[in-house]
Parts: C-alpha cells; sequence; structure tokens
C-alpha cells in the first residue's frame, strides 16, 4: 500500500487563493505545510520521517554553519515558504539567498513569504517522495530564476544537480557537493546524507 505524503486540491471552482489568503491559512494552520502552485492549486504535504529528518538535519545545519561564517548570504531552512516569480508558493528543504537580494526587500516581505527565488536550493527525497515531482519542483526552481540547486536522492545514493540554463548533471554517490560560482567556498560534505 502506498502512502499519500502530499495531497493537491483544485481551488479554482472557488476562486483565487490569494497572496494574503495562502498566508492566512497557513498561520492558521500551523501543524499543517502548505504550497501553492502557478496555478492556484493547494498542496499539503505531511511530514517527514525520522531518517528523513535526521538528514534534512544535518543539510540545513551545514549550509547555516557555513553561511553564518562566510556572511555572503542568509539560508533557510524547509519551514520557509518563497513565492515564486511565476506566482507558485514553494518550501525547498535548504536554501540560500545572497545577502544584497535579501536586504532588498521590505522588512514586511522579510516576515512573511519572500517574494523571490533562492539563489540557490536543496530538496531532499524521502521514501515516500515520487522522484518525478521532485523533478518538476526543481525545473520550476529553475524557470524561476533559482542558479543552483540539487535533489538529494538517498534511495538511488544518487545527487542530481541542476544550474540555470542547462542540463542536469546526474552524480552516482558523490561524497561531497560544490556551491561552485553560486556559493563559492561551500562544500557540502554528504557523510550520513547519501
Amino acid at each position: 500500500m502506498k502512502v499519500v505524503t502530499v495531497l493537491t486540491l483544485n481551488l479554482s471552482s472557488v476562486g483565487q487563493l490569494t497572496d494574503e489568503a495562502f498566508y492566512n491559512l497557513c498561520r492558521t494552520n500551523p501543524d499543517l505545510k502548505f504550497e501553492c502552485t502557478e496555478d492556484g492549486k493547494l498542496i499539503i504535504v505531511s511530514p517527514t520521517g525520522g531518517e528523513t529528518g535526521i538528514r534534512n538535519r544535518r543539510i540545513t545545519q551545514r549550509l547555516g554553519n557555513w553561511t553564518d561564517e562566510d556572511n555572503s548570504g542568509v539560508s533557510f531552512d524547509s519551514s520557509t515558504c518563497f513565492k515564486l516569480p511565476s506566482g507558485a508558493k514553494r518550501s525547498p528543504d535548504a536554501a540560500w539567498i545572497i545577502l544584497e537580494r535579501w536586504e532588498s526587500l521590505t522588512p514586511e516581505q522579510r516576515q512573511k513569504f519572500p517574494p523571490l527565488a533562492p539563489d540557490f536550493v536543496i530538496e531532499l527525497r524521502s521514501p515516500t517522495d515520487e522522484l518525478d515531482s521532485l523533478q518538476a519542483k526543481m525545473r520550476e526552481y529553475m524557470s524561476n530564476g533559482v542558479r543552483l540547486g540539487w535533489l538529494i536522492d538517498p534511495i538511488l545514493r544518487r545527487v542530481e544537480v541542476y544550474r540555470l540554463g542547462e542540463e542536469v548533471e546526474v552524480l552516482e554517490s558523490p561524497s561531497s557537493l560544490s556551491g561552485e560560482d553560486v556559493l563559492p567556498g561551500f562544500v557540502l560534505d554528504l557523510d550520513r546524507i547519501l
């Protein structure tokens, strides 16, 4: 029996879900994680299991530690929802934005769902995630201006590297990943993640 971890609701029959309505829906239901597609479909994502939670904590910790030392940007965990230029509202498992772009937002924009695409995103596949859905999400990030993205798949022990304007690169069982020119000097050690 397949476990459903994502529920998608088509709200077109009741009207458009405005940014403010989506924000209020999230605030009044803090135990649920919502995303919204660019065409207005509401996505309800269930929590992850323990092993995925441990892996994701390692990823956000390593990115956060580097960010605090480097000071060229800000990093975010999986709780942060971004309003992408397409109108989609997405929460990557980890994200990073160059400091100048972050500081260009108003205090209210920073407080709510930041209205921009991160420069860098990570998605971590859990055992109940459909790979094709995560790949579509990565393509959506790239089409909205994300410069570098990693889809980390511990199940297949591989990483898909997405670069703006380039073909996807698939790495089999890499030991680490480089932030390249987007996060110069950042290297994610994949020990106990893959």
